[in-house]
């Protein structure tokens, strides 16, 4: 069985996945789309499709049973909804939308038209994010206590003027809602439902809109007390991106540049997931790691109606609303309480 593809948004992000795509093997690329001639038929020529830079045109001229869309953050719900009506699967990066009120639109549209919205998150697929997660669903840690994350990567200046939207409030968002968006998804999936957030956040370095860099503290309602620590300012280049959990029987970290290495596994019980430790750190090519190949062997076995989601809409949610709440108390100077009246 096979399914047919197309892909909106031909810029950074589009390699993973048009390398995950030929890796699944069971999707039939069938046309990209963007909004920049050169992109788009560069792009059209190396994959050799058809190429488009209208999404209604492409949407109109040929099949697809599943849209990717990597298109700037803003944008994600109108084109979702585009597809939705048109009978089209939706998946599309992250952050889903930059306001709730998008994500609940493009949700509803998907409920509505009976077709499947999918949100990456390839993080939680990495062989140690696995392996942290495993430990916490059996208990593992005992009562976990604490848990903090790290997001100290570089984003210079350069970064940003490669692109109009890059770092404006409308179609992209900071460094929290861009950056470090798959960390505080992972803290969501790991530790449960937030209760209060308080965040402070400041442009420090970059001529952009929003943040460059920020912090927060997030309480959980089981009582975990969460720290998220965000900087695009690290020199002289990324530095670390990481979890950490620390509990009544066990202290880990997931560290190296982004979650793929394990630099403390410590608990106080023996288990057999302790023998995969060195095997499960990986040095990925770049701060995306290998979890898109995963994600979209997720979404063949979802379309084959064999799995769940790994991510729907409803979980892209969840963290979009946290990364606001972080935002608003920034802006407010108060504590944040989850779920936003909206």
């Amino acid at each position: 069985m096979s399914f047919k593809i197309a892909l909106v948004g031909c810029g950074r992000i589009s390699k993973n996945h048009f390398d995950a795509i030929k890796e699944a093997k069971e999707f039939i690329l069938t046309g990209v789309c963007d909004t920049e001639k050169s992109r788009a038929e560069q792009a059209g020529k190396e994959q050799g499709v058809p190429f488009f830079t209208d999404l209604n045109d492409m949407i109109s001229n040929i099949e697809m049973d599943i849209i990717s869309i990597c298109t700037p953050s803003g944008i994600h719900t109108k084109q979702g909804i585009l597809a939705a009506e048109n009978g089209i699967h939706v998946l599309t990066e992250k952050p889903m939308a930059t306001k709730l009120v998008d994500a609940d639109d493009l949700i509803k549209a998907c409920d509505k038209n009976k077709v499947y919205l999918l949100v990456v998150k390839q993080n939680r697929l990495n062989t140690t994010m696995q392996l942290l997660k495993n430990a916490i669903d059996k208990g593992r840690f005992g009562k976990i206590y604490q848990a903090s994350v790290n997001v100290f990567w570089q984003r210079p200046q350069e970064y940003y003027d490669l692109a109009k939207w890059r770092g404006t409030w409308e179609f992209d968002g900071g460094a929290f809602m861009n950056q470090a968006s798959h960390y505080v998804d992972a803290l969501e999936w790991l530790i449960g439902e937030p209760e209060s957030v308080m965040g402070m956040t400041s442009t420090m370095a970059r001529k952009i809109e929003s943040e460059d860099m920020g912090a927060a503290i997030v309480k959980f309602r089981n009582g975990v007390i969460a720290t998220v620590n965000v900087s695009m300012l690290t020199f002289p280049k990324n530095f670390e991106g990481s979890i950490t959990i620390l509990g009544e029987k066990g202290t880990v970290k997931v560290g190296g540049v982004a979650v793929n290495k394990m630099e403390k596994w410590e608990f106080e019980d023996y288990d057999d997931d302790d023998k995969q430790i060195e095997q499960s750190n990986y040095n990925p090519p770049n701060v995306y790691g290998f979890g898109h190949l995963a994600y979209y062997h997720n979404v063949l076995d979802v379309l084959k109606g064999k799995q769940e989601p790994n991510t729907d809409g409803r979980s892209g949610r969840k963290s979009l609303e946290l990364i606001l709440a972080i935002y608003k108390s920034s802006q407010t100077g108060k504590k944040i309480a989850l779920p936003m009246n909206i």
